[in-house]
């Protein structure tokens, strides 16, 4: 299997492929080969809307072949946080690369005027974008499935019209109902004039044993399919946490003033199980079926007649969307989604941003002449539908402060005590306790995924774990993410994916590797991110924790800002940081 890197130039209109069997033989592929580009190809202090600053696509050694493993990774740098972005993608993209021969796609410069990016097997094309900029994410991806070959071995990822405006965090629809959302992707593209990106190939993927290959990937079908995952995600999903969380006190409701929503029954994930569920879906290559896909019907004409909407959800957009700005119907909640959607906005800094800035309406610290008359006020979801879409036009300097997410506009408004940030990143669904808070502020993308510090929240709440027991979890899971997440495997399907496991899946595509070979590379990987962070002005003595974190209750009772301190004095020494 030839491990090759496609480069495009959108300024000079010119690609070209290069073998890099050395790149990948370090550093296995997905995340640690993207972090290895981005390195390479980034100059230090780029301007991240600058030309200079790259998109890198990468894919890993076991996507297409096995089970579940069934992510892209982009690597980038942030508009939002100006250091290190990375965000994960379901849908078609792996296998659409794994066909079209390209284990990495590094995208520079910048285009002319509006354009997308056409690969098919080893053709690439920058054709025009004209006719679509400034059409909705959806719109777009449907005018594209028309226009391009490829189809049912074809990957669509484009922007909306937030991308455009380069809104800090605006995210890239990936094959309708999946993204990368996170860290501000859309205006990356935005900003290289870059609405969309097309590959589709027919090339097929050789394994050196096919024997062993088959009795690899048996193993792990089976254990996918027989595993709790199975059931968990294919029924309710993950928004079966509303009420987990909610009976736990451990569920951020408006603006992360309480734990706990008196109306969480009505947004649960049961309500919309029974209600709206339309179908479910699966990423390319997994049994599980977990992408839920919601029906709304909405009236656009008084005489009874009606739009039906398919919407997809989980437990992210209905914690920010939904308890978390107040929401308390589950009709609101697929409203505010399908705005972001259409928008192409995170959905997570989407309902972080606007309850911050509700927070701050309710305290008279911005003007109904600020929100140009929008009452941003809880469950007020037509007031959040106009700024929303006030956001993306950016008509006055204070939904300009708000396209560059909660930190800057806190920073410019006042009240970053309750502007929920966690190294410049909204924050995820979880006031769970120190682990959750700690996990994203040292995480490499400050997400709750870099080391589910939650759920250590949540073992701590059966059985009690000191700071640095709690400590050693988060370390723990940095590392092995990054060789999780080089494969590149869709966490749900973590407990199939034991070290034993990694090491026979990626014996019989050719690559031997022992569980210390793991380790180390999972250190690496860490460190090479973290390298990044710091060269790009990142310092975690400096990082900020809101004051609101320390007032609410958390799973695990209220937390001290000295816990905090403690366990942050604890990492640095078990990370060997000064």
């Amino acid at each position: 299997m030839l491990r090759k890197v496609l480069y495009i130039d959108l300024s000079r209109g010119e690609s070209w492929s290069i073998e890099r069997q050395d790149l990948f033989d370090e550093w296995l592929g997905g995340t640690g080969v993207g972090i290895r580009l981005l390195m390479e190809e980034c100059p230090e202090g780029a301007d991240p809307l600058s030309p200079a600053a790259p998109i890198i696509l990468s894919i890993g050694p076991l996507n297409g072949l096995f089970p579940v493993a069934t992510k892209a990774v982009a690597t980038f740098k942030s508009p939002l946080t100006s250091e290190l972005g990375e965000s994960y993608a379901g849908g078609r993209l792996h296998l659409a690369m794994r066909f079209a021969g390209h284990e990495a796609i590094v995208i520079r410069g910048r285009a002319q005027g509006p354009s997308y990016i056409s690969i098919s097997g080893g053709k690439v094309l920058i054709k025009d974008a004209t006719s679509i900029w400034g059409v909705d994410a959806q719109t777009a991806g449907m005018i594209l499935r028309e226009h391009e070959p490829g189809m049912g071995r074809r990957s669509i990822i484009r922007i909306g019209p937030a991308g455009e405006a380069l809104v800090r965090f605006a995210g890239v629809v990936v094959d309708t109902y999946r993204h990368f959302g996170r860290l501000g992707l859309g205006a990356t593209f935005g900003s290289k004039n870059l609405k969309a990106v097309v590959v589709s190939g027919t090339e097929r993927a050789e394994v050196p044993d096919a024997r062993r290959y088959r009795e690899v990937y048996n193993r792990l079908y089976a254990k996918t399919v027989q595993t709790d995952a199975m059931e968990k995600y294919h029924d309710i999903g993950t928004s079966v946490n509303i009420n987990v969380l909610n009976w736990l006190k451990g569920l951020p409701t408006k603006n992360f003033q309480l734990t706990s929503f008196s109306e969480a029954e009505k947004i649960s994930g049961e309500v919309f199980a029974d209600k709206y569920l339309f179908r479910r879906l699966s990423c390319a290559g997994c049994p599980i079926g977990c992408v839920h896909i919601a029906a709304l019907k909405t009236a656009f004409s008084p005489h009874h007649e009606f739009e039906v909407r398919k919407v997809s959800y989980d437990f992210e957009p209905i914690y920010s969307l939904g308890s978390n700005l107040g929401v308390s119907s589950a009709e609101g909640v697929l409203q505010l989604i399908d705005v972001c959607e259409r928008m192409g906005l995170d959905v997570i800094s989407a309902g972080v941003v606007l309850s911050w800035a509700t927070e701050a309406y309710e305290r008279d610290m911005i003007t109904p002449q600020e929100t140009l008359g929008v009452p941003l006020q809880w469950n007020n979801v037509q007031g959040y539908i106009s700024a929303l879409e006030k956001i993306v036009k950016a008509p006055n300097e204070f939904y300009a402060a708000l396209a560059r997410g909660a930190e800057f506009a806190s920073a410019r408004y006042g009240g970053q005590d309750f502007a929920m940030t966690l190294g410049g990143n909204e924050v995820a669904g979880y006031h769970t306790g120190p682990a959750s808070m700690l996990g994203q502020l040292v995480g490499v993308r400050h997400s709750h995924l870099d080391n589910a510090g939650y759920s250590i929240d949540q073992k701590a709440a059966k059985k009690q774990l000191s700071p640095e027991e709690m400590v050693d979890e988060i370390i723990k899971e940095d590392n092995s993410r990054g060789v999780f997440n080089s494969l590149v495997g869709c966490l749900f399907a973590r407990g199939v994916y034991t070290e034993e496991n990694i090491i026979d899946a990626l014996g019989a595509v050719g690559i031997a590797k022992t569980g210390e070979d793991l380790h180390l590379l999972g250190k690496k990987i860490f460190d090479e991110k973290y390298k990044f962070k710091t060269r790009e002005g990142f310092d975690l003595s400096r990082a900020r924790l809101p004051g609101r974190f320390f007032k609410t209750v958390s799973t695990l009772g209220k937390v001290t800002p000295e816990t905090m301190e403690e366990m942050l004095r604890i990492y640095r020494k078990k990370r060997g940081w000064s």
